[in-house]
């Protein structure tokens, strides 16, 4: 689910957020263009270091044909394409990385909350919180996104900037589009995906000043503080510090703005929750038709509790459309919340139930703490 710098999700991501499990501003505005033409003069990227390990995809015949459709297809500078695909190196530990996981204990949501959710991101996200503080309430007020779920994101995806990647996005992202695993099970999807970011990256980098083989970012190609896909910052990144510029990496308020954007277009509805607690009656279950939808809104709260979800009162009374989500606990009882559509739009930047989980509660928690003056 993603910026890319940068994510969207998006997205995926993290797209591999996708794998593993993608404003006042009056559109969603592309990064802003220094010009308007292909840039014909220039400069080739810089190569890699001698460091630097894997075969040149300048030798790939299928990579340089896909160079060419990209340059026609963007009117882009067709050797300038050409020179940046081909400087770029397969990477042969991301291959394995986009694999599922072969067999291996359950799923466990206390687990994988523990990854998140500890002391020292809560702490980076007060500080975070405390230094934003202006930029999170326009945000919030502007894009109706609130604080914490902004914040909770970011602590997510990065903490708060510190970790952003340290791959080379044109080698991961070329990696990705010429060497995609066969035995993923949708390798052909992935792989169109993947060419579909490698081209957006291109029509970005293409605008700018700035060598195309210097972003760095996860196996993935997901780049800055919030992670976003080329393709994200395409099309959710903003200028929300008016600067001129759109920089995911060192401008927190271009993240906040650009991240808000992201889930208002995906339609966040203010003021609404993101889950409620549930409970069964084990008289009346029918917990396989709750879950058939998985994390899609579904029913309507009478439909829900017709099912044998039981709901607290102000549940009852939600206008819009519920599912159960599951959370399993490897051998232990799984825990169920009823999630709404908002719950929805925070899947649509990672598509696992168990991030959407600790982007809520690390919100939450960071919230407490800043609240209670840590």
């Amino acid at each position: 689910m993603r910026r890319r710098p940068i994510r969207t999700t998006l997205a995926l991501a993290s797209l591999l957020v996708l794998a593993v499990i993608g404003g006042p501003s009056a559109t969603a505005a592309e990064p802003k263009r220094k010009n308007a033409s292909p840039p014909a003069a220039k400069k080739p990227p810089t190569r890699p270091s001698v460091a630097a390990t894997g075969a040149l995809y300048a030798t790939r015949d299928d990579a340089m044909r896909f160079a060419d459709e990209i340059a026609q297809r963007r009117n882009l500078d067709r050797e300038w394409v050409r020179s940046t695909i081909g400087a770029a190196r397969y990477l042969p530990n991301v291959p394995r990385l986009m694999l599922p996981a072969q067999g291996g204990a359950p799923k466990n949501w206390r687990v994988y909350r523990g990854r998140f959710i500890d002391p020292v991101r809560i702490a980076a996200g007060v500080r975070f919180w405390r230094a934003n503080a202006p930029a999170l309430e326009r945000a919030e007020r502007e894009f109706g996104v609130p604080a914490e779920i902004i914040v909770g994101i970011i602590g997510v995806e990065t903490i708060y900037g510190r970790n952003m990647g340290s791959f080379r996005v044109i080698d991961a992202l070329a990696t990705l589009s010429f060497d995609f695993p066969d035995g993923h099970p949708r390798a052909a999807e992935r792989v169109a995906f993947f060419r579909g970011e490698l081209e957006s990256f291109l029509s970005t980098e293409s605008r700018t000043a700035e060598d195309p083989l210097a972003p760095l970012g996860s196996y993935a190609g997901a780049m800055g503080m919030p992670q976003f896909m080329p393709s994200s910052i395409a099309k959710y990144a903003i200028d929300y510090d008016g600067n001129g510029r759109i920089d995911l990496v060192g401008s927190p308020t271009d993240v906040i703005g650009s991240v808000a954007n992201y889930f208002k277009a995906f339609g966040w509805q203010p003021g609404q929750p993101a889950i409620f607690p549930v409970s069964f009656d084990e008289s009346r279950l029918k917990k396989p038709v709750l879950l058939a939808p998985d994390i899609l809104p579904t029913f309507s709260a009478d439909s829900f509790v017709a099912a044998g979800a039981v709901l607290p009162a102000n549940a009852q009374n939600y206008p819009g459309l519920l599912a159960l989500i599951e959370l399993q606990n490897g051998y232990d009882t799984p825990t169920y919340v009823a999630g709404t559509k908002n719950f929805y739009v925070i899947t649509r930047y990672n598509w696992s139930a168990y991030y959407a989980m600790s982007v809520l509660e690390l919100g939450e928690e960071v919230k407490a703490a800043l609240g209670s003056g840590l």
